[in-house]
């Protein structure tokens, strides 16, 4: 993972190693960074953040002993957010306290901002916006990497009509189109973590990077040089870079001001992952259901949920069945049941009328008697609310649903689903554009 940054010819390396890694020349150094060739690692590279802040492209610039280790945690800790959630990055892991290791990237010469809510230089270019203006959904903007003209603010057409080549990706409508769909992403996601600890993201840039492979990964870093964070929503609280730019002058006492806010929001991300303190309960009314509920049971893993699978008759063992519901009932509060039954389905009903938690009904049906098994899980005695839904995954996506609203991470894995499916679809019909013609 590299950047745009003024070195661009390898130089040779002022250390040798760290944490095992025999480093190789300086690919590129920016004002706060150091980009390592790991030549007994290839397609990899180390990064190594330096103890120094600046601002103004920068025309201001300050010694600020510790930040590297706070910025490799921070970055640290968004990256392992960021890749639990499914997001595809460059960032591999931590190596040490001031460096991590990335997957080697040519990087896309354009920062990605995004904004919930107007300050800063969006005030400047938009005369008349009042500071604190929210964008729903949030407002998105690109600029071009060049200090020398301070990264001019570039559209969609000039991304692509520059026509940028790198690893053998040209960067064209498409791709513009998959980063900004990442980058919205990346920004709710994180705002959504945020949220969790009474913190308002306001806005943040990231940038982009095309690996060997020829594909897009979210890369470089993500610290408190990336965007703007207001406690409780009041900006006069903030803990980011602001607070430096902000000063006309820049004394020691207000580096270590700036030093502390750096901490605490390293310290606030190290227990900001949810808890997973949740479960779905496939209960299926005969062993030979197994197949089906293992189906339901996979998808759900697959988006991060807890479940377990149960054997029990509504109709032939209506106590036991309450019994089980009882069981998981006394022990936790984020609990949904999936009820698998097919012929009468008095399973999915009888759970319905005997708990306030979700149940969902996800029938075996078969094509000969597809109505039937159907009908019996949709018409519902009155009074009770559970849901019908045909297939397996349709089922695990739907209990998704209802525990993201309490939980970021389920809630994320399920937008980068999104985000898959529209890459997948961008992607297919790239290959197809064009083959024929009218």
């Amino acid at each position: 993972m590299s950047a745009t940054a003024k070195t661009t010819q390898p130089i040779k390396p002022t250390l040798t190693s760290i944490e095992g890694y025999k480093l190789g020349n300086v690919l590129i150094e920016g004002k706060t960074k150091q980009v390592y060739d790991l030549p007994e690692h290839p397609g990899l590279c180390l990064l190594l953040s330096k103890d120094r802040i600046t601002a103004g492209d920068g025309v201001k610039a300050h010694d600020l002993a510790g930040k590297a280790e706070i910025s490799n945690t921070t970055n640290y800790q968004v990256f392992r957010l960021l890749n639990e959630a499914g997001v595809r990055t460059a960032y591999v892991k931590s190596c040490g306290s001031k460096s991590f290791i990335a997957r080697k990237c040519t990087m896309i010469p354009i920062e990605w901002v995004t904004r919930r809510l107007a300050t800063g230089s969006f005030l400047k270019r938009n005369v008349g916006v009042p500071e604190g203006y929210r964008f729903s959904p949030p407002k998105q903007e690109t600029f071009f990497k060049d200090d020398a003209n301070h990264d001019p603010q570039w559209s969609d057409e000039q991304i692509i009509s520059a026509k940028f080549e790198l690893n053998g990706l040209v960067i064209g409508q498409d791709e513009v189109d998959i980063m900004r769909r990442t980058t919205l992403l990346v920004f709710e996601i994180l705002e959504r973590a945020w949220q969790t600890k009474n913190c308002a993201l306001i806005d943040m840039k990231v940038e982009f990077g095309v690996d060997a492979d020829g594909n897009i990964l979210l890369a470089d870093i993500i610290d408190s040089d990336s965007w703007r964070l207001w406690p409780a929503g009041d900006k006069r609280l903030m803990v980011d870079k602001q607070v430096y730019r902000n000063l006309t002058t820049v004394t020691s006492t207000d580096l270590d001001a700036v030093k502390r806010n750096f901490i605490w929001v390293a310290e606030q991300l190290a227990d900001i992952m949810p808890r997973k303190d949740h479960l779905v309960v496939v209960l299926m009314g005969s062993a030979s259901d197994t197949s089906h509920s293992e189906k339901i049971a996979t998808s759900c893993r697959s988006l991060g949920l807890n479940v377990e699978l149960r054997v029990t008759s509504a109709h032939k063992g209506p106590e036991e069945t309450l019994r089980i519901v009882r069981e998981y009932e006394s022990v936790l509060s984020n609990l949904i049941f999936i009820a698998v039954a097919g012929r009468s389905n008095g399973l999915g009903p009888v759970v319905s009328g005997n708990t306030n938690y979700p149940v969902i009904n996800c029938p075996p049906v078969k094509s000969d008697n597809m109505q039937v098994d159907a009908w019996s899980s949709l018409n519902l005695p009155s009074g009770l609310g559970c849901a019908t839904v045909l297939y397996p995954e349709g089922a695990a996506l739907h209990a998704a649903t209802i525990l993201g609203l309490s939980n970021f991470m389920v809630w994320s894995k399920l937008r980068v689903k999104q985000l898959n499916n529209f890459v997948t679809l961008k992607k297919a019909d790239k290959e197809l554009r064009g083959v024929r013609t009218a």
